[in-house]
């Protein structure tokens, strides 16, 4: 498991909400809020569907490089 530290900054430099985020990834509000506020950690499966969603690295989303 593993924090997304940069998941909130993405989501609003798109400029989408919590919940359009889930719903484009069928997941639950709840966890993209958990997620953000780093209350829950991501699984791998989950932390390729955001990388992927952002079109930015694994290594971006965990705040291991500034190159997305």
């Amino acid at each position: 498991m593993v924090r997304l530290f940069r998941l909130k900054q993405l989501r609003k430099e798109k400029g989408i909400t919590q919940l359009k985020l889930a719903m484009d990834l069928d997941m639950n509000q709840n966890s993209i809020s958990r997620y953000e506020t780093e209350d829950h950690e991501a699984d791998y499966k989950t932390l390729i569907a955001f990388a992927d969603y952002f079109d930015v690295s694994i290594d971006y989303l965990l705040g291991r490089t500034d190159k997305k």
